[in-house]
């Protein structure tokens, strides 16, 4: 089969039929249109392309599911009589909402900068500093609560006794962003680098690396050889920590916390660990001193969500401004026909 005749055949399919002959062979195929979805498809290897064609055959031969029916009721002219607090084409414990739902306007009302006002720091961001004196401290709050606060004010104090300050990241790139914002906000003289291609100012005091560089240095003290000031090290910021629970890097997190120093105090912080009590009593079990750990689910920043059809066209997800706890939120009336346009579009299999 030619590419021509292969990618014709494709195109000839469902979405839904695409998506799953597109399972194990594309990345997060879930994410692509229609069309996106068949040039990736005709992107697999030569010697790829015979399993595709079998499997796109084999698919071909299963039935589709079909489309609901419904029945088309007869209405008498004029008005329909209604009863108060009756609804048409209501299901038993899936009626709709008789509140009005939100508009774009109120949905979109508030994103921006926000006025400036004086920062007075939450009780929880105190407590976490001063728990840091005389232990180890886990926070585990939702994004956008502060957590960056802690790390700032208990390196200043780190600095300010002469300590020198690691601060660990699982990617290089937010290792870069963070010499930038603490080389602003310290001092580019305070303030050095070192990832797998990068190593500037090695002796500063506040020290910006991958959790895997400080995992080999701290490797490399093991065995007598020593890059950074260990010595003096006082405080190592573990950032994005819920990486300790990846199944292929989270060794590398163990490790760095079991070869820490004792002398040195741990921060970590994450917004998505799923039992940081077990981690906290997991590093009080074998570090010299406690581990504390500042928890809560309440969010400084709201969080809404809504829909972005491939045409351009926002709307809510749900009737609600906000995102409703708990299952059995109702879909806003907007974002179902944007929806059922989507399938209209790219589902149902195109005329020829």
């Amino acid at each position: 089969m030619t590419t021509e005749e292969l990618e014709k055949l494709l195109d000839e399919q469902p979405v839904s039929r695409l998506h799953r002959l597109a399972r194990g062979r594309i990345h997060r195929h879930f994410r692509l249109g229609k069309r996106r979805l068949v040039e990736a498809l005709l992107r697999c290897t030569p010697e790829n392309r015979p399993g595709l064609e079998s499997d796109l055959h084999a698919l071909m031969q299963e039935p589709l599911p079909a489309p609901p029916v419904v029945a088309k009721e007869r209405r008498p002219a004029g008005p329909l009589p209604t009863r108060p607090g009756s609804q048409r084409n209501a299901h038993p414990g899936h009626a709709e909402p008789t509140e009005p739902a939100t508009d774009l306007a109120s949905f979109l009302e508030g994103i921006g900068v926000p006025a400036p006002h004086p920062f007075v720091p939450d009780a929880w961001q105190e407590e976490a500093v001063a728990h840091l004196a005389s232990g180890d401290v886990i926070v585990s709050v939702p994004t956008g609560s502060g957590k960056t606060y802690v790390a700032l004010e208990a390196t200043r104090r780190a600095i300010a006794a002469d300590r020198t300050v690691i601060y660990t990241s699982p990617l290089k790139a937010l290792s870069n962003t963070k010499f930038t914002e603490f080389s602003r906000l310290f001092g580019p003289d305070k303030v050095g680098i070192l990832t797998g291609d990068r190593k500037d100012n090695a002796q500063a005091p506040l020290l910006i690396m991958t959790t895997e560089i400080l995992r080999n240095l701290l490797y490399d003290a093991a065995s007598g050889e020593i890059d950074v000031r260990l010595d003096t090290l006082g405080l190592v910021i573990m950032d994005e920590s819920q990486y300790i629970a990846d199944p292929e890097r989270g060794v590398v997190w163990e490790e760095t916390i079991i070869f820490c120093p004792a002398q040195a105090k741990l921060l970590l912080l994450s917004a998505s660990i799923g039992n940081p009590q077990d981690v906290a009593d997991w590093l009080t079990s074998i570090r010299p001193s406690p581990c504390h750990l500042i928890r809560h689910n309440r969010r400084t920043v709201p969080l809404r969500a809504g829909y972005l059809h491939p045409n351009g066209k926002l709307s809510p997800l749900f009737r609600s401004v906000s995102i409703p706890h708990g299952q059995g939120g109702a879909l806003h009336p907007e974002a179902k026909r944007l929806f059922a346009q989507y399938e209209e579009e790219t589902i149902r299999p195109r005329s020829h």
